[in-house]
């Protein structure tokens, strides 16, 4: 997309020329230098031949490039009140480049949007009025010259903003294909992995069952091992990151939801908000790790029957809570203060720590008999909340 605009823009420049040509041709006899505005004519041809290829390498197209073109056809437009008369001037004769000034508009439109198209056409305008101003014929200055200032202004607007929505369609459009290309994948991988290795983890959950005592214990695992392949296969991969997301500096967002439903099992029920949870990536992994952490816990001290349920709750206005309760035996008030002073610092650190690092709150609550519930709840990602 960005290519054709400036393929378009360079199109532009090229006929623009060959029209100013023309009318220097028609108007040499009555200019008060003719070969001065041969000269312009020649600096215009020039300028055309080097900026064509110059705008062809997107590694040239920095500012200063931008910043001589304007400079160019600036001078062009002044070099009007040194070749023409100062009659001409007053009724209205254009400008020696006429309308191929409004290339560098263009140009800086399509390579830094509507304020710098905007900023390039102030500066041509200025031009336009100064040449009245040498000539000495400001009260003169008629619709001609109005009108070819206001047409500057909107190119650079117009222009500017159009070429923005078509840049931001193409970087959709790109991030619609990725996405739909990662889903066929998924899918693929699904049918394969259905067609054997679940079939397989099935089977031997179920042989398991059947001849008990070790065989029980290898069907158990086999069956959780079933449900969370057949979880992870089933979610929706996560969306590209955003091409107007910051870059360098800030990590990349994450969907929560994915890395939360890979920890279920038939022990283990996860649920999630139908919508993506976004998250900063090291910030996700981090929930998701203190989460795996304190279902390691109930699997180690409430049995090998407890179940386990985790719930996701994004709230919309700045938080994200991941709650993680159980039906095991609970927790004398005292447990945790004791484990932390005999040394045993799992939840402390896997679970408490991960949580305070993220700048987020964990919060227990237990009794003997009635299970444990661990609230987890950190901040959303940058952005997220506000109006």
């Amino acid at each position: 997309m960005e290519s054709a605009l400036w393929r378009a823009v360079a199109v532009y420049r090229v006929l623009a020329l060959g029209y100013a040509a023309v009318l220097i041709a028609g108007n040499a006899g009555g200019y008060a230098r003719p070969a001065a505005g041969w000269a312009v004519l020649a600096v215009m041809a020039a300028w055309t031949a080097c900026s064509v290829l110059a705008y062809r390498d997107p590694r040239r197209r920095t500012r200063a490039l931008l910043a001589a073109d304007v400079a160019v056809a600036a001078g062009c437009i002044l070099a009007t009140a040194w070749v023409e008369t100062h009659a001409h001037i007053a009724h209205g004769r254009p400008t020696l480049p006429v309308s191929w000034v409004a290339a560098s508009v263009l140009a800086c439109a399509v390579a830094g949007g509507r304020r710098l198209g905007v900023a390039a056409a102030a500066v041509l305008a200025a031009a336009n009025v100064l040449v009245h101003v040498l000539a000495r014929t400001v009260g003169g200055m008629g619709g001609t010259t109005l009108n070819g200032i206001v047409l500057l202004f909107l190119a650079g607007l117009v222009v500017g903003h159009v070429v923005r929505l078509a840049l931001d369609a193409e970087a959709r459009l790109a991030r619609a294909v990725e996405l739909e290309a990662a889903t066929r994948e998924r899918e693929r991988l699904a049918r394969r992995i259905h067609d054997s290795v679940l079939q397989v983890l099935a089977m031997v959950q179920r042989r398991g069952g059947e001849l008990g005592g070790e065989a029980a214990e290898l069907g158990r695992l086999a069956g959780e091992q079933e449900a969370a392949l057949r979880s992870l296969i089933g979610t929706a991969p996560a969306a590209p990151a955003h091409p107007d997301a910051p870059r360098g500096g800030t990590a990349r967002e994450t969907d929560l939801r994915p890395l939360l439903t890979g920890l279920a099992s038939t022990s283990v029920t996860v649920s999630t908000p139908a919508t993506a949870v976004p998250l900063p990536e090291n910030a996700a992994r981090e929930v998701a790790a203190a989460v795996a952490a304190a279902l390691d816990n109930v699997r180690r001290h409430c049995g090998a029957g407890a179940r386990a349920w985790v719930l996701l709750e994004d709230d919309g206005a700045g938080a994200v809570t991941v709650s993680v309760r159980d039906d095991g035996p609970g927790m004398a008030p005292d447990r945790l203060d004791r484990a932390a002073a005999d040394g045993r610092l799992g939840v402390a650190q896997s679970i408490r720590g991960r949580i305070r690092d993220l700048g987020g709150t964990v919060e227990i609550v237990s009794a003997p008999g009635e299970g444990t519930e661990i609230e987890m709840t950190v901040p959303a990602a940058p952005g997220r909340g506000t109006p």
